[in-house]
């Protein structure tokens, strides 16, 4: 063979090896995986809740709905950082007890040792009225699930502090818009003797004059009292025509039922911390029959039309709490649920920086929660209005919307 038929051969098995490997042969490429996405170092979260004492029975599905929510995250793999990077959360949950010194260890303890980013909780407003100056003082971000106005207020002293339940203000103002609805002038206040219920009575004392209200009684009760028929017993001496009871389980259950009692026949109107499971089966269901609550829209959420904002996140919440505890939700579970958004939310901006995190709450806007729509600001640092707020009323032994 001449050496020009072996120029030809070499030419052509030039070719035939670059078609191959062009793809444009008969050979299929092996398909190119996909780059998997990098792992950075954890986000720590801290949380605090009464899982015991006196108000577990707000502090347990706070934690629960944590836990819940944390468990969706880590599924996805944690949340995408500033840097581009993968994140897992860790989420770090302590019991205060129901026990204002407990909180504030429980605090130091995150801060110190855990090195959290962000702190969510406690669940009392006096737990978090304890632990203020410590998370002020260390430049940590507080999301608390108390009801307290003064949680947040002044917002200039209390720029590391944010809270997802409404002001007591909002509340006690729906609480007097449902009255004059109902053309009540006169009302009898019972709250529990503590800062939440104190905070209560303040709003309640300042806003019932511009609703036409006057107040005819207004008593208080120890956390651990178990019978307040004396206090109801001074109350039905006057001609109030509406019982407003502010406290959370028990205290507000044994109320109710020392109301029915007595023989009181006014009608009761109680704070939402008593829309929860487990009231009626405390207040018994004679007693609970027919008692009002004002609160945000989670017990009634079945109830809504379709065409609420809030609904579908609702029902997809209450669907995955039953499935991961086989239990009804609380609206602090909701609450604990959304300030874990939130301080995920800022940290996908933020990462762990704990002063850049408390700036991104700080600009929260348009967030849709459970609860509602957030909108804070340098002077807000709760964010939410009365739009979502409702009336309910139990009717054999269910909560049923009041319409407007």
């Amino acid at each position: 063979m001449n050496s020009r038929v072996w120029s030809v051969m070499t030419v052509l098995v030039v070719v035939s090896l670059a078609l191959v490997a062009s793809g444009c042969g008969r050979t299929t490429p092996e398909p190119k995986a996909e780059p998997e996405a990098k792992i950075g170092e954890p986000y720590k979260i801290g949380a605090m809740f009464a899982i015991t004492g006196r108000a577990s029975t707000l502090g347990i599905p706070g934690r629960n709905s944590l836990q819940m929510r944390h468990k969706e995250l880590e599924a996805a793999g944690g949340i995408m950082g500033p840097d581009g990077l993968m994140h897992p959360i860790e989420l770090i949950i302590y019991d205060t007890e129901s026990d204002e010194t407990k909180a504030v260890l429980a605090t130091k303890k995150l801060i110190e040792e855990d090195q959290v980013c962000a702190i969510i909780g406690p669940n009392q407003s006096g737990t978090s009225l304890a632990v203020l100056d410590s998370v002020q003082n260390a430049g940590v971000s507080l999301i608390s699930i108390g009801a307290s106005g003064k949680i947040i207020e002044p917002a200039a002293e209390r720029k590391w502090i944010f809270k997802t339940p409404r002001h007591g203000r909002l509340l006690v103002r729906k609480a007097l818009e449902y009255l004059k609805g109902q053309g009540i002038t006169k009302a009898a206040w019972l709250s529990i003797n503590n800062a939440f219920g104190d905070s209560g009575k303040v709003e309640f004392e300042a806003l019932a004059p511009d609703f036409g209200i006057t107040i005819v009684a207004s008593e208080k009760f120890e956390a651990a009292d178990t019978d307040t028929t004396a206090q109801l017993t001074k109350i039905r001496g006057t001609d109030a025509e509406m019982l407003v009871i502010w406290a959370i389980l028990p205290g507000g259950a044994i109320v109710t039922k020392n109301a029915f009692d007595l023989g009181l026949e006014i009608p009761i109107l109680n704070h939402p911390a008593a829309v929860i499971p487990g009231f009626i089966g405390l207040a018994t269901a004679q007693a609970a029959e027919g008692v009002l609550s004002v609160g945000e829209k989670l017990a009634v959420a079945e109830q809504l039309p379709d065409s609420d904002p809030e609904k579908d996140l609702l029902m997809k919440y209450l669907a995955d709490y039953r499935a991961a505890y086989d239990a009804e939700s609380a609206m602090m579970g909701a609450d604990a649920y959304d300030a874990f958004n939130l301080v995920v939310r800022a940290m996908e901006k933020a990462g762990p920086d704990r002063a850049a995190i408390r700036d991104e709450l700080e600009k929260t806007q348009g967030f849709m929660g459970l609860t509602g729509v957030y909108n804070m600001s340098p002077s807000d640092h709760n964010g939410q209005d009365m739009d979502a707020l409702v009336v309910m009323q139990i009717v054999n032994g269910e909560y049923k919307l009041v319409e407007p």
